[in-house]
């Protein structure tokens, strides 16, 4: 029997049913980031904040890395149909797949920026300059950019480490809307952890989103002129 009206929505694909779905995908990677990223934020529970301790600070936001880097997996392959959800199964995939690239970023740039950190906060033991501070201060704004679109290609793009690390630096120049944009979610972002650290956890998933929306350009060059 034929369809009598062909341009009528299925149960599940209506205005109302997609934000519904957007919510649950939202709702269930959050959970995800939160249990991916238990141990270091236990950890950091038990860390008073202080410059000395920067490395174990590194330390414990080294699983937000994979865990970063799923969420972002999920939210790019999300279904929009109420009735075709599976963003636990999305979210392990991509961890599962990106675990190695995305702590190839991960961990370097986070230790880049622990050295920075304990310069920064130790000016006359480091000896350096009031202006190479401020340099230091610059570098570090532009290479947490750089990480998060190096890891945002290397969770939604198959490539190699040194491939991924080119690709973000070239996309830097190449797309500066993308760039401001990415570097005004990192300011809000900051905002958001010196206002409620509680707050940043509970938004993760909602960044991520925004993240993946900001970095499509990017995304879309690269897959159009060499995965095709």
């Amino acid at each position: 029997m034929s369809d009598p009206d062909p341009g009528r929505r299925a149960f599940g694909e209506g205005p109302l049913s997609r934000v519904a779905a957007l919510v649950y995908n939202l709702l269930v990677i959050e959970l995800l980031l939160l249990l991916a990223t238990a141990p270091g934020l236990a950890g950091s529970l038990l860390i008073v904040p202080d410059a000395s301790d920067a490395p174990l600070i590194a330390l414990c936001a080294l699983p937000l890395g994979p865990a970063l880097s799923a969420a972002l997996y999920a939210l790019h392959h999300r279904r929009r149909a109420l009735t075709d959800l599976s963003p636990a199964a999305a979210f392990w995939r991509g961890y599962r797949a990106n675990l190695r690239g995305a702590l190839q970023v991960w961990a370097p740039w986070l230790g880049f920026e622990t050295i920075v950190a304990v310069n920064l906060t130790h000016p006359a033991v480091a000896g350096i300059p009031r202006w190479w501070a401020t340099l230091l201060v610059l570098i570090a704004v532009a290479a947490a950019v750089w990480a998060v679109e190096a890891l945002t290609i290397t969770s939604l793009l198959s490539f190699r480490a040194r491939d991924v690390a080119r690709l973000a630096a070239f996309s830097l120049a190449r797309h500066p809307g993308v760039t401001l944009a990415t570097t005004c979610l990192l300011v809000a972002t900051a905002a958001i952890l010196l206002a409620s650290e509680a707050a940043l956890a509970l938004l993760g998933s909602v960044l991520a989103l925004v993240l993946v929306r900001v970095c499509r350009p990017v995304i879309e060059e690269i897959q159009r002129e060499l995965t095709t």
